[in-house]
């Protein structure tokens, strides 16, 4: 089984206590892609300029994720610039340069069209639609979203979750797309807009996972050192659906597990900057990681 990610690839400039680095790969689906590769093969689909360095798609390519749908245009790729502070809550925006990425408008691949496994990273609500209106029988599909489309486009967000599995979102949207203060009563909010699990991302204080029948919550994995927190929430969503193609079924215990995998697999993305330290993450660095997650957590 493979995932199919839809999103952005973008060149980003970080700023950090700890550094500023200069145009090194970011997106939404870079991150969520390179993760969900430790599990399975994964499908890209996304755009970028003609300044894209091509050494970036040969590591995506020797990671397992296939850049067929990943369109190359006349032009400059999207770019973002941003600046964390010591609590490394949300960035402070210098700049935007959507570039090539502004009129991304996905055709999907033939071979692409039978995806099973789908995460629709944060992009327009319209776009991610009409995503998945190219896809066949999907089996679980997944979508991320950000304040913006909740404020600009939330007609269009609520008519997707109608379509969606699972809905990934942080605290500050769960509470302004509900208007709930309170987080229990926001995922269940959230469930009568149809999909079928709420994950509520919670940074540094955890996790909430709420289906029709249960909820589940997880504390945040102890860590020494964040050097860069972008695409932490991106890493989970593709550490999330990477391991759930390994699942028949998709019960009590499967997403339960699949949220501590993908929440500890999120902690190797901001232990340095860009993709320096997921990138060689392996199976078994997951693995320990995910023991020392259960003793601390295991009374």
């Amino acid at each position: 089984m493979s995932v199919l990610v839809v999103g952005s690839v973008a060149l980003d400039t970080i700023k950090t206590p700890f550094g500023r680095k200069k145009d090194i790969l970011g997106g939404s689906a870079t991150f969520s892609s390179v993760s969900a590769s430790l599990f399975c093969p994964v499908n890209l689909v996304a755009v970028v300029g003609k300044d894209f360095p091509k050494k970036y798609i040969k590591f995506f390519n020797s990671k397992g994720v296939n850049t067929q749908g990943l369109t190359i245009e006349e032009g400059k790729t999207f770019r973002w610039e941003g600046e964390y502070g010591w609590d490394f809550a949300d960035p402070k925006t210098i700049s935007t340069d959507l570039n090539v990425f502004a009129s991304f408008n996905p055709k999907l691949p033939i071979q692409y069209r039978k995806a099973k496994h789908i995460f629709l990273a944060n992009i327009d609500p319209r776009i991610q639609e009409k995503v998945l209106r190219q896809i066949a029988k999907p089996r679980l599909v997944a979508c991320d979203t950000m304040n913006y489309w909740i404020e600009k486009k939330k007609r269009q967000l609520i008519k997707l979750l109608k379509k969606v599995d699972v809905f990934l979102v942080n605290e500050s949207e769960a509470k302004e797309f509900t208007t709930e203060a309170n987080l229990i009563t926001a995922g269940k909010n959230l469930l009568k807009f149809g999909p079928k699990v709420i994950i509520i991302k919670k940074g540094e204080h955890g996790v909430f996972l709420f289906s029709h029948n249960h909820i589940f919550a997880i504390p945040a994995f102890l860590l020494e050192t964040v050097y860069d927190p972008t695409g932490a929430g991106d890493t989970f969503a593709g550490g999330f659906m990477g391991y759930l193609t390994k699942c028949k079924k998709y019960t009590k215990n499967h997403l339960r597990n699949a949220v501590v995998y993908a929440s500890v697999m999120a902690t190797f993305a901001v232990e340095d900057f860009s993709l320096k330290k997921l990138s060689k993450v392996t199976i078994a660095d997951l693995n320990k990681r995910i023991k020392e997650f259960r003793k601390y957590t295991t009374f």
